[in-house]
């Protein structure tokens, strides 16, 4: 624990609560961070966040797990970040591996009127990340001019790659603008990041090359459902959505998983709450090739994520180092207001043209969002209210 910061169990039960509630994908659950561990846990501050939510953008695997991953790291060390995964991934993924033993019921909730509450909710939490945020980033015309400029780039590109683009293009004009008025943090005296990365960054690399061999030298299909999910979790920029090409070739190509499989499960993830990456679970319980079942699952499901930990583990003591220099600092802030650029952008395609399809969820969103943002409703609650309201409405 860190020293003067929650306990571990605390860090596990804030984040395993989140996994129960946090519907919407990964732009969604950026919004419930924001929410929860900056607006009302203060365990980060705004702009700390911010550089959490740009360094995940930069790396590969599931943004927001990571950012996850991050604040406990941060607040417990290794143990409070591996809790803090736990907690968020674990409601998804019992569900996602008990889908795969036979919970067949879960295959037609995408169109229940929950659901559509829940989509909506997921839209009022994402419209108040994104208000604080931009008040807190883009205090001047030429971070706001950079913010609307990332997120029109973004929704005319259109492609999860060009993410990494806009962030360096961001980054860029933040270093030639703010030079003379960047300020560096002081030091966090509670954050427990670790000293150096390179262990963990050759770690990553090692098995990245050295799994692929294993797998020919010595085939065996632990083995080779280990390497699978290992490689589609360390090559697939965005999380979420993006790494499902990924996953239907290395699964669905060789015959391990059917198409119909393949898809009702993905039907299965978008009606359950936390990563989606816990669909790596589903479908290693389902492929008749390898283990299968219960261990298949835990293995893919690990295989799945161990890339985005190496990678947090080995880039954040460097990055901590980074950020406290007066030309990062600058670099940053022009980042900072790409990223609430990249969450404009993200919050009309998919959150908006997926939730908000006419005007009586029109209405329903902006009654959510006047509940979060004026009255002070807790966000699990509105999960709650809006489950319920969907179900009678919709």
């Amino acid at each position: 624990m860190s020293r003067n910061g929650p306990s571990r169990l605390q860090i596990f039960l804030s984040f395993l609560k989140l996994g129960c509630v946090a519907f919407g994908g990964p732009v969604a659950h950026l919004g419930y961070f924001q929410e929860e561990f900056v607006r009302k846990r203060k365990w980060v501050s705004e702009p700390e966040y911010a550089d959490l939510v740009a360094l995940c953008q930069f790396l590969p695997g599931p943004a927001s797990s990571q950012i996850g991953f991050s604040i406990g790291l941060r607040q417990g060390g290794v143990a409070g970040a591996f809790l803090a995964w736990l907690g968020f991934t674990l409601p998804s993924a019992v569900l996602m591996i008990g889908f795969a033993a036979g919970l067949n019921s879960l295959n037609d909730l995408a169109g229940a009127g929950w659901i559509s509450g829940l989509k909506l909710a997921a839209v009022a939490v994402v419209a108040n990340a994104i208000w604080s945020m931009a008040g807190s980033l883009c205090p001047d015309r030429a971070r706001a001019l950079i913010a609307l400029a990332s997120a029109a780039a973004l929704l005319v590109l259109g492609n999860a790659f060009w993410q990494v683009g806009v962030m360096v293009g961001g980054a860029l004009v933040g270093w030639l603008l703010f030079r003379g008025k960047a300020n560096v943090p002081k030091p966090d005296g509670h954050a427990e990041v670790p000293r150096t990365g390179w262990p963990y960054l050759v770690a990553f690399f090692l098995l990245l090359v050295g799994l692929p061999t294993l797998s020919v030298i010595w085939p065996n299909s632990w083995l080779q459902v280990g390497e699978g999910f290992y490689r589609a979790g360390s090559l697939v920029f965005g999380g979420g959505h993006v790494i499902l090409p990924l996953l239907d070739a290395f699964t669905v190509d060789p015959g391990w998983v059917g198409e119909d499989a393949f898809l009702a499960g993905y039907g299965a993830a978008q009606a359950l709450p936390g990563p989606l990456f816990a669909f790596s679970g589903y479908l290693g319980a389902t492929i008749t090739a390898g283990p299968g079942g219960l261990a298949g699952g835990l293995l893919a499901l690990t295989a799945a994520f161990l890339p985005s930990w190496l990678l947090i583990l080995g880039a954040l003591p460097y990055w901590e180092r980074l950020r406290r220099l007066k030309s990062a600092q600058a670099a940053l802030m022009g980042t900072n207001a790409a990223v609430v650029g990249l969450l404009l952008a993200a919050f009309h395609d998919p959150i908006w043209t997926v939730a908000v399809t006419d005007s009586i969820r029109l209405a329903f969103a902006l009654v959510v969002f006047a509940l979060l943002r004026f009255a002070a409703v807790p966000p699990w609650l509105l999960v709650v209210l809006s489950a319920g309201a969907g179900y009678l409405l919709f």
